[in-house]
Parts: structure tokens; sequence; C-alpha cells
């Protein structure tokens, strides 16, 4: 971080001793008693918002800030300290009380801290990561860009996008998207008006900057969210290659439901002793009610049709694992009367748009989408979530049934499962650490050589090893014709890359 920042810091706190302190190098001992003659109260964490007359706080050897200097205890989001416009941002977004992802990031953040944030999609981590970003902007205004969030796909990118206007919209802070699938000129031009902050995708930032029409040399904040999806999609040498574009002084804040081996190695290289916040494991939320439904490949449709005649539902997610089944699978429910749009690769930006906007708005119930959609996905009241396929990876599970069940809601989440899928099931649940219940709907039952087998239509199993019960009949469908396990899976793995 620039070293103006101390600077900054030192005249702030000499002309007001209540001025927040943050984003700084860390200070020793001898300095802090330049700074603050009078006596240092040793904090336990900026969370805490400790107040004194003096406002002076400890943190090892690093300086809090806080939260103001009267004796009344602060609630909900007063707690950070922040300034009170961006306090009506917050309000004015709906947030009364700090989600825990937000009480744990936000001061540490605030204090100036490298952040790697391990959290479930739908915690509320943009907010933690949006909130910090306008306050520095706040207290410290420069031409931007200062502060660069990187997100892996164009919806996410926009939903980020939306977030900060919302929370900016009593402050003089700006920003810009900058993503494929459109037309750069106006992103260009945006640019060239010096935004606060840029939210892009790793493609078009690159292209940007090796245009030299993006200048990140004044970036001090940088976010990496979605790190794991940004390494499934093969981003992580793009991201290698914008690291290196940024000022080596900077903080860095990054995101990640999973932490595979390839992004533990990032964040090693990346962050500066950061604080840890890991409110992440590889369970589903609770508030999900999820569940296997054994079903033959060529049933598939009908049971969609039967579960989404339920009155419960009133909002759906459909995934397929590649686009071109989602178009078609699209395409069938529109004709069966249901309102339902896709969402896949081969879309313009235009088309993606107006899907979202549709889905958003009610116009559409059912959105069909393939996983690269997964994680960009902030809809709030979906109530279910159907993998009409098996996610490609046993870590998709987790982000593609969390676009329901999201901000305390309950949701649920139906996985269709084939003869075929065991071997996928077997490595789900040991990354989730417990069994996925079965339900069985009458009529849809595969035959004795199903995985279904392994249960009792109620949730329940015995007690063997997942899939051992169907190890030597598996290959025959309930109409009696061989599967071809074998080559089934083979096949599969051959379509994954098209799902993105």
């Amino acid at each position: 971080m620039p070293n103006r920042l101390t600077d900054r810091r030192a005249i702030d706190a000499q002309q007001d001793p209540c001025r927040f302190l943050r984003r700084s190098p860390p200070l020793g001992r001898a300095a802090s008693k330049l700074l603050f003659p009078f006596s240092v109260v040793q904090g336990k964490n900026t969370a805490a918002a400790l107040r004194t007359q003096t406002c002076a706080a400890g943190h090892g050897d690093r300086f809090t800030y806080m939260t103001d200097c009267n004796s009344s205890e602060s609630k909900g989001f007063d707690a950070f300290g922040l300034h009170p416009d961006l306090l009506r941002g917050i309000r004015a977004a709906s947030f009364e009380t700090p989600r825990p992802i937000q009480t744990d990031t936000v001061p540490a953040a605030l204090d100036g801290r490298d952040i790697l944030g391990l959290a479930q999609t739908g915690t509320g981590k943009t907010a933690a990561f949006v909130i910090p970003i306008l306050q520095v902007l706040i207290d410290e205004p420069v031409p931007g860009p200062t502060a660069l969030i990187v997100a892996p796909t164009r919806e996410l990118a926009s939903q980020i996008d939306a977030e900060i206007r919302t929370l900016a919209q009593f402050i003089d802070a700006t920003s810009v998207t900058v993503f494929g699938g459109v037309n750069q000129r106006g992103q260009v031009a945006a640019l060239r008006r010096k935004p606060d902050i840029v939210v892009g995708c790793p493609g078009r930032i690159l292209d940007l900057l090796q245009q030299k029409l993006l200048c990140l040399d004044k970036v001090d904040m940088l976010v990496l969210d979605e790190a794991d999806h940004m390494f499934d999609m093969g981003f992580l040498p793009d991201i290698r290659r914008i690291l290196a574009a940024l000022p080596g002084r900077r903080q860095n804040l990054l995101f990640s439901a999973t932490m595979p081996s390839a992004i533990r190695g990032l964040a090693d290289e990346v962050l500066h002793e950061p604080h840890v916040v890991e409110l992440a494991n590889s369970a589903p939320a609770e508030t999900i009610d999820h569940a296997l439904y054994p079903v033959s490949e060529q049933r598939k449709r009908d049971l969609l049709d039967h579960l989404l005649a339920d009155k419960a539902y009133d909002s759906a997610i459909v995934f397929t694992r590649t686009k071109h089944r989602a178009r078609r699978l699209a395409d069938q429910l529109i004709r069966a009367g249901h309102r339902a749009v896709g969402l896949q690769g081969n879309m313009s930006q235009g088309q993606r748009e107006r899907a979202m906007k549709g889905f958003r708005d009610r116009s559409f119930d059912i959105l069909v989408a393939t996983d690269i959609a997964a994680r960009g996905i902030d809809v709030s009241g979906i109530s279910h979530v159907i993998n009409f396929d098996v996610p490609n990876t046993p870590e998709a599970y987790t982000h593609r049934i969390g676009r329901t069940g999201r901000s305390g809601n309950e949701g649920k989440a139906f996985t269709f499962v084939t003869a075929d899928d065991r071997d996928w099931i077997r490595a789900t649940e040991r990354m989730i650490g417990s069994a996925i219940p079965y339900e069985k709907v009458d009529g849809f039952e595969l035959g004795a050589g199903a995985p279904s087998s392994r249960g009792n239509g109620r949730g329940q199993r015995p007690g063997r090893r997942p899939g051992d019960s169907a190890r030597n009949s598996r290959t025959r469908s309930p109409g009696g014709r061989s599967s071809r396990a074998k080559n089934s899976r083979s096949g599969r793995r051959a379509q994954a890359p098209a799902a993105r």
C-alpha cells in the first residue's frame, strides 16, 4: 500500500484522534507512541469496536479504527464506524444486521489486512468487500481506478456492480464493468472518466491492458471473487498476468468457496499474513433440503414435469451439463406451457441480460442454465434447484444448489441420478462429509440395477458402502436395455468441456 497513506494517517491522528485508522503498513510500537502519546488500549478485534475517550486501540503491531467517541453501544453496521452516507446506502439496500462474513471481514479489511475468505455462495460476501472499498474511497478520494474486482462470469460482475451502485448511491464513488461478449467502446469511454472501481472478467481486463486502454498503476485494493470458479474455467494464467500489471504494494482480498491446491498456491503467493475468514465448508447450507432422485435417462424429462407440477414450486433453476441440452430443454418446457428461459454460453450479452432480467422480475419462473452461469446467479426467492444432470465435479454440487436457500431462506434442491452416476455420488458424499438422502417417486423408480436400491425411498439407507448394492447389475435400465455404464461415463467426460 502506498506510503502516502502513512503520512496522511499521522496528520489525521494529530488533528482528530477519532479518525478511522486503516490501510497503512503495520506500525511498530515506537511509531505508535509518536502518533499516540496517550495510553493505548489493547483490543481483541476491531469488530468489538472498543470505545474510549482517546479512541485509540491496538491490534498487535497494527492499529485498528474506532467507531465513535461515546460510550453507547453501537448496533448493526454502525459498529463498523462507517461514514453516515455509506450507512444510508446500506439501509437503502435493506441490510439491517451484518452477516457473519461481514462481521469478520469488514473490520480487518478496514485495517488494511489482506483477507482470505472461505465462504459459500449466498453468505453476503459481496457486501463484505464492497463496504470497505467504499469507506476507503470516502476517506481517501484520489483519481481512479484504485480498486479492481475480478470475477469469473459476466453475470457475477454485473451483480457486483449493481450492489456497488446500491450501496454507493449517497456517496461520490463510481464503478464500471468490463467483460467480453459486448463491444468494448462503451467500456473504454467509461474508463477514460477514471472510475474509482473496475469490476471485470479476466479476459476483457487483459485485452484492455494489452491495448493500453486500462491503467492499473493506482490500484491499491484487489478483490479476486470466486477464485476457485476462475480456476475451473482456466483463468488462472490470466489472473497471474493481471497480477503482474498491478502495483506490488496493495491490499488483496481473495474469496473462494473451496480451496483446491492451485487456489491455495495462488493465495500463498498473493496474500501477506491474511486475516482468514472461514465460514465455508463443503456441505450445503443448512437452509437447503437436498436429495437424490433415481431415474432412468429416458424418464428425466417426465420426472421434471412431475416435480414442477408441485404447488410448493415457485421459481426454479434447472441445471444441465451442456449448453445444447440447456437450449433444447428450455424450448421443450416453453412448448409444454411453462414460463421458461435458457441461459448458456452461446447467447449474446443482450440475450443473457434479458433472460436474467425476466427471471428476476418473474416474467420467467424457470431458468435452464449450464454451470458457466451457476455462480453468476444471485436472485432472491428461488424455491428450487433441479440438477437435470449431475455436475461435472463434486465441488460444483454445492455451488449449484447454493442458488436456493440464500440469505437465511429455505430452499429445495433435487438431483436426478442414473445408474451411471454412482462414482459421482460417492465422490460428492465424501466431499460434503455425509450421505445424501434418496427420494423415490412412484412410477419413476429404477430397476434392480439402480443406485436407489441403497435407500428405502424415505431418505434412509442401509448400512452398506454407497453403491455396493448395485455393483453387478447396474448396467440394466428399467426397460431391460443395457445402459453400457462404462462407455456412458467415458462419453460424458468427453462432453464435459462443452458446459463451459
